[in-house]
């Protein structure tokens, strides 16, 4: 827990006396203010949409500081990671706090491998959907019904069934998210291989066809992993604060995970990688470029650069490097660097990185913009890119959960309000 060591006194300019709050230093980053005796000490909360200026939570698993361009899972760069761990080793540290040891990894890895079948009735389930449901709603229906098939794991008080629901989740997503693509596309289930990697099977569960099994390329497998590593997580966001609230009622895991999934797709957290790519296909061709960059630079025109720029990262995404290497070997191991949408791509990321317009306000290109051409290149349907997503965050949000339901003094959640609405007034009986 973080530890308290200066004093912030807080003045009122209409003669309310100062008041003394408690200022908490973490390991890094900013000092908060402790306001939790705020109210009871003036009458008055703290006023804040968004969250943007306050810490919901105390938390020992990721630390982004978006001045510098860093991002840290427990404590291990994101660079240092993405070349040197696998997904499952990464998922193994955000749940456990340390890379695992080689026997620890081969346990974690078998029960993993040996948990990714689900229950044969969820296939009926399935076809409840009308195959041109959109597989963010496939996917958050199926993850929610997955507490009606285990039982056995909902105790959220007993460590042990917090860490088997850990294990079905991360082992469970890929076959959830491999069967609302094929259903959405008319396709058979195809069962997981136990043989494979979890990002060779997931692929595998993608792609294969009848009589035809998937036949596995490093190059574009690492390219998946990679791309789970870099979404792991990603610190309080949206989502991830979605499931620590859902949590904090007491909801079961799966249940807190579909509702983290739901606040994933809306556009504005889970959905940007898939749009970049629908602008790079409203660009159409390379010539349309000037046209485009000169729209986007008017303020009146309502052109956005979709993945460029990120919200927290104030300068370089870190993640963006590391997608971009990969980016440019799925183009050269596919020999797609002159398929129109990519050499489109690439014309518009050197525009980008060279315009003074666009270096001043640092719009450099993110992760998503990199990420979505990947997911193209590998035959990936953008409608199921947020499913690749959630699919990578899943072992972040249930690391939040298990975090927080950890916690002694854990509380529901309860944000206050600013009230502007009516005073109390009668309701006429004439």
């Amino acid at each position: 827990m973080p530890h308290t060591r200066l004093i912030a006194t807080l003045a009122f300019s209409d003669g309310t006396p100062s008041v003394e709050l408690p200022i908490i230093k973490g390991t890094m980053g900013p000092d908060v203010i402790d306001v939790r005796k705020l109210h009871g000490q003036t009458g008055r909360f703290t006023y804040d949409p968004g969250f943007m200026s306050t810490a919901s939570c105390s938390s020992a698993i990721t630390y982004i500081d978006g001045d510098k361009g860093e991002l840290l899972y427990r404590g291990y760069p994101i660079e240092q990671l993405a070349v040197h761990a696998d997904y499952l080793e990464t998922c193994y540290l955000l749940l456990h706090g340390e890379l695992p040891t080689v026997a620890q990894k081969q346990a974690f890895v078998d029960i993993v491998t040996h948990h990714t079948m689900v229950h044969e009735q969820m296939q009926m389930f399935f076809r409840g959907f009308r195959r041109d449901a959109h597989p963010m709603a496939v996917l958050t229906g199926s993850v929610g019904a997955l507490s009606a098939f285990y039982h056995d794991s909902l105790n959220i008080h007993d460590p042990r069934h917090r860490d088997i629901s850990a294990t079905r989740m991360i082992a469970k997503l890929p076959t959830l998210v491999a069967m609302a693509h094929r259903y959405t596309q008319g396709l058979p289930f195809v069962y997981p291989r136990n043989d494979l990697s979890y990002s060779a099977n997931f692929m595998h569960m993608m792609f294969s066809e009848e009589g035809k099994p998937y036949q596995v390329n490093d190059v574009l497998v690492r390219a998946l992993d990679r791309i789970l590593i870099l979404h792991a997580d990603h610190e309080q966001n949206a989502s991830t604060s979605t499931v620590r609230l859902a949590g904090s009622s007491g909801a079961n895991p799966f249940a807190c995970i579909a509702a983290g999934i739901a606040c994933l797709w809306g556009p504005a957290h889970g959905g940007a990688n898939e749009a970049a790519l629908n602008m790079l296909e409203a660009i159409g061709t390379p010539d349309k470029i000037p046209e485009f960059i000169r729209q986007v630079k008017d303020k009146n025109s309502g052109v956005k650069l979709m993945g460029f720029g990120h919200r927290v990262y104030k300068n370089y995404d870190p993640r963006a490097k590391l997608m971009r290497e990969t980016c440019h070997e799925v183009l050269e191991e596919l020999g797609l660097h002159d398929e129109p949408v990519f050499k489109l791509a690439m014309q518009l990321e050197k525009i980008a990185l060279e315009d003074e317009y666009f270096v001043s306000r640092k719009l450099y290109p993110n992760v998503d913009f990199y990420s979505g051409i990947v997911q193209r290149a590998l035959g990936i349907p953008t409608p199921m890119f947020t499913s690749i997503f959630a699919m990578a965050r899943a072992v972040g949000w249930i690391a939040q959960w298990n975090e927080m339901i950890s916690e002694p003094d854990q509380k529901i959640g309860r944000p206050r309000q600013l009230f502007m609405g009516p005073l109390p007034r009668d309701c006429a009986t004439d």
